[in-house]
């Protein structure tokens, strides 16, 4: 099993301690590009795929696990478009 598929089957099992970084390369991983958002972005993160949709999130913080809702929603996301 590559490291890409374990990261896949663990975001599958939704963990409650998923990090940003391993979402973010979760996302690339997918074929998913960050898009800067400019000076005023704040924390607010968009993901942007050529054939799929696009994925708009917060980043965590202070601390750096993704919020179990989050990790739904992004989960039922990548199924609709067939990623996972």
């Amino acid at each position: 099993m590559t490291r890409q598929e374990k990261l896949i089957a663990r975001f599958c099992r939704q963990p409650a301690d998923f990090t940003w970084e391993e979402l973010v390369r979760l996302l690339r991983a997918l074929g998913y590009q960050e898009v800067p958002t400019g000076k005023t972005g704040g924390s607010r993160r968009r993901f942007v795929h050529e054939a799929a949709g696009i994925i708009s999130l917060h980043k965590p913080h202070p601390k750096n696990v993704v919020k179990q809702y989050v990790m739904a929603q992004v989960h039922q996301q990548l199924n609709e478009e067939g990623l996972l």
